[in-house]
């Protein structure tokens, strides 16, 4: 059981920060000099917030998912659920940073977060845990649409 535990655990992990993987790549090797040119809200916080805060987020996330799975009460279709969300996560990046289309990117973000509150209402009938893991992600991508918007309005 706990053999089975710990895959679970890797397997989500690596699920889960191949979207940061993915996202990170992007923003590295695209995101230049389009987002530095950008004009920026003063509530933009600094470049170097990002990573700790998306690295913790990620690992949140990972949790949740994993004390999901590993509730009696869990069903499939809110993993599948979670990993729809994960593709919606990493394609922000790819649309932001990779394309450089803010209004999609916009649009990718909404559905992000519709499919974060779908998985903490599921998450909240089955796993108190998952359900508090996922609130301060929500909070992180509510404001991260409100500075998407800012951008869009911005340039």
């Amino acid at each position: 059981m706990l053999k089975n535990k710990f895959l679970s655990f890797i397997l989500f992990f690596v699920i889960t920060f191949s979207a940061s993987f993915v996202g990170g790549l992007v923003s590295i090797n695209l995101k230049e000099p389009w987002y530095s040119e950008l004009i920026k809200s003063n509530y933009n916080p600094p470049d170097w917030i990002f990573a700790p805060v998306w690295t913790t987020l990620y690992l949140m996330m990972t949790l949740a998912i994993w004390f999901f799975w590993n509730t009696k009460n869990r069903d499939i279709n809110t993993v599948y659920i979670y990993f729809i969300h994960i593709i919606f996560n990493t394609t922000w990046s790819i649309v932001f940073f990779g394309l450089h289309q803010i209004f999609l990117a916009l649009v990718v973000l909404m559905i992000l977060i519709l499919l974060i509150i779908v998985l903490i209402v599921r998450f909240k009938r089955v796993n108190f845990v998952s359900y508090y893991l996922m609130i301060p992600y929500l909070l992180w991508c509510c404001y991260a649409l409100f500075l998407n918007f800012n951008l869009l309005m911005l340039n």
